[in-house]
């Protein structure tokens, strides 16, 4: 993975001098030639044979420049003698593949389960405060966290990852860019999390499709993303920085061509040519694009999981949003499948238990026709949540679903509460207890 923004100067600098390495900081590994000496209260530990991370401990820890493997010392002193010991945390090693409907790593069963947290590398949050956050998760265990990796932006502010000027679009590598989003892959390693990232937005939220197509094209019309030749150029652009920095980071266990990809976006606008053909042509094309850049890491499409059934009684089984699951899912550079559930907003308000354990089953059908893992990769209800989840996770767990992250994940921070759309979960409510249940059951499953 690339250093930290605080490492960066260091590495690059490749004094032979020892100095002070900040908490969460690269103290060793593989080639490393920087400073090897934890702050106080730090540890530095084998998070990979390329990347040691000074992580919270008692011990003073030190690496030489030419050692694969750091020096770690804690002493415990009493009245005849001392001990040393070193307890690196668990991280992650090799990548995630599948193998029929399940996951794999190493040759054994991996189990997708834990939350959303958009809002990881955007909001500002410390490194620290990264940390605590996907320390909750993986203490409810969890194992995999779905995260953005875009924002885009016209007029520059905060933490974001493309900026546009008119037509020309400027890929933000700095501390309030990729460096940032290589602090949320640390910490993520440094909980033993696996990552899902979204590369774009159907939606305006963080910029997403439409800006793509204002700068470029000057229209409103949100299905040129799909069909424009500039437009697919300038995403390809953005998508080759993204994942190209990666490339050979197992903790990055997925990418996704967008968050909930369909016709229209935020602007409504249509060219009225849109269909389930269109989308899945899109799909195809990215899909096969990521492919051809990165062999290490699985791909899906990151969609609500719409079938393509016109007569259907409800809407999300009608295509009306030009998503077809099935053909999707049967896109042979697309690795899994993913669904979404909110009845409540799709106009099923007061059948969210029985309606929504009925689309998870039918997603499971969906599964064992492909022979692909699929995932219930977001969720949700504002109300009665406990009893809801329950009977969700119940389903999943019966129909053998491979797996499941719950909208949203919520921590208690330093900085404050992370962001709260109404169906956040926190580790101190009712929800959380029954999460940690339900991941114990799923790993249980196999």
């Amino acid at each position: 993975m690339k250093l930290t923004a605080s490492l960066l100067a260091v590495a690059l600098s490749c004094r032979s001098t020892l100095a002070t390495v900040p908490i969460y900081g690269q103290c060793g590994g593989i080639n490393y030639s920087g400073d090897t000496t934890c702050a106080s209260g730090t540890t530095c530990q084998v998070l990979n044979p390329y990347y040691y991370q000074c992580l919270p401990g008692t011990a003073t820890s030190t690496v030489s420049s030419t050692s694969t493997q750091p020096t770690t010392t804690t002493t415990t002193t009493t009245s005849s003698s001392s001990t040393t010991t070193g307890t690196p945390v668990p991280t992650p090693t090799g990548f995630v593949k599948t193998s029929g409907t399940k996951f794999t790593l190493n040759g054994s069963t991996y189990t997708v389960v834990g939350g959303n947290s958009y809002w990881m590398g955007l909001i500002g949050l410390s490194t620290a405060n990264m940390n605590a956050a996907f320390a909750d998760i993986a203490k409810a265990g969890g194992t995999t966290v779905r995260t953005w990796g875009f924002n885009e932006v016209t007029s520059p502010n905060g933490n974001y990852y493309q900026s546009w000027s008119g037509s020309t679009p400027t890929i933000n590598y700095g501390a309030t860019g990729l460096e940032n989003f290589d602090n949320v892959v640390a910490a993520a390693k440094a909980n033993g999390i696996r990552l899902i990232v979204a590369l774009t937005n159907n939606w305006s939220d963080y910029g997403g499709m439409d800006v793509y197509v204002e700068q470029l094209l000057n229209s409103p019309n949100h299905d040129l993303f799909y069909t424009d030749a500039t437009v697919i150029a300038a995403f390809k652009n953005y998508v080759k920085a993204f994942v190209g920095r990666y490339l050979n980071e197992p903790t990055i266990l997925a990418w996704e061509l967008a968050n909930e990809p369909r016709c229209r976006g935020s602007t409504g606008t249509s060219t009225g040519t849109c269909t389930t053909t269109t989308v899945t042509n899109w799909i195809s094309e990215m899909s096969a694009y990521i492919k051809s850049i990165d062999s290490n890491h699985l791909v899906a499409v990151g969609d609500e999981g719409f079938f393509n059934e016109p007569t259907a009684a409800t809407y999300p089984y009608q295509g009306s949003e030009g998503v077809d699951f099935v053909a999707n899912l049967a896109v042979s550079t697309i690795d899994f499948g993913t669904f979404h559930s909110y009845p409540d907003s799709w106009g099923l308000t007061g059948q969210e238990g029985s309606w929504g354990s009925q689309w998870i089953i039918d997603h499971q059908t969906a599964q064992a026709n492909a022979k692909k893992p699929v995932i219930m990769e977001e969720f949700g209800v504002t109300s009665n949540q406990s009893a809801v989840y329950t009977a969700w996770w119940n389903t999943v767990i019966s129909s053998g679903l491979t797996g499941d992250l719950i909208w949203q994940a919520g921590s208690h921070l330093s900085s404050g509460d992370t962001p709260n759309d109404g169906y956040a979960i926190y580790p101190d409510g009712p929800v959380y207890p029954i999460l940690t249940s339900h991941a114990a059951a799923l790993k249980s499953r196999g």
